[in-house]
């Protein structure tokens, strides 16, 4: 195990660490050290601190793996020498000086849209309709329930933080499509994959295919870390 690279998984918004458990244990079972990162999800460079903190705690090369949200941070982070590949699930990712609302920008607003609730303080979360209908609707009733309880608040603003980097433009990539995906459009998807060059593998799953799909999800992972 210690030749081989550690991965790190980044979540996105309306989840936490914890839904990486399906995909960890996969990947434990092919000899790879995971590490899933409890990000705040109050800002980009908050969320890219807790991601270096993981980074700085392991030795060796490193796999990063960004979900949703998670994307944009991985992109912010990833450039940095230890850092060997990224695999994004369904994921944003920015060009310098965009934001992930700019990269949307261009497409009709998704379904999962109105599922979301925003409160005094400019944070969203998913109403438990929106998650079973919107985010988790390949998942049983009791697990997207589950996901609505633990869910990560994540702030309004962490949509319109402009990366300064982009770490795609240096490290190889890999990109997995959610085809039934209703908070993210599949076109975007596709066409985010497309823009920056990733190695794309298309999988008939809702925005949460590490949680519905994870043995596709972790093949790709493995895929990303074996090519180092």
């Amino acid at each position: 195990m210690s030749s081989n690279p550690t991965i790190i998984l980044v979540h996105g918004a309306f989840a936490d660490g914890s839904s990486w458990g399906r995909v960890i244990s996969r990947l434990q079972a092919e000899g790879f050290a995971a590490v899933a990162v409890q990000n705040p999800l109050v800002s980009l460079d908050d969320d890219a601190a807790h991601v270096q903190r993981a980074i700085d705690r392991t030795k060796g090369p490193v796999v990063l793996v960004g979900h949703s949200w998670g994307g944009a941070v991985i992109t912010q982070i990833g450039g940095q020498e230890r850092v060997k590949s990224l695999v994004y699930i369904a994921a944003f990712a920015p060009d310098v000086g965009q934001s992930p609302n700019d990269t949307l920008k261009p497409f009709p607003p998704s379904a999962g849209l109105s599922g979301v609730s925003v409160d005094k303080g400019r944070f969203l979360t998913l109403t438990p309709e929106g998650m079973a209908r919107n985010f988790a609707q390949d998942l049983p009733a009791e697990e997207a329930a589950l996901l609505a309880a633990t869910q990560g608040p994540v702030a309004a603003a962490c949509f319109a933080s402009k990366v300064g980097a982009a770490a795609w433009k240096t490290k190889p990539a890999w990109y997995v499509v959610a085809s039934q995906d209703r908070m993210l459009p599949p076109d975007f998807l596709r066409a985010t994959a497309s823009r920056i060059g990733a190695r794309t593998v298309e999988v008939e799953s809702g925005h949460a295919p590490h949680l519905s799909r994870p043995d596709a999800v972790a093949a790709v992972i493995v895929e990303a870390a074996r090519a180092i």
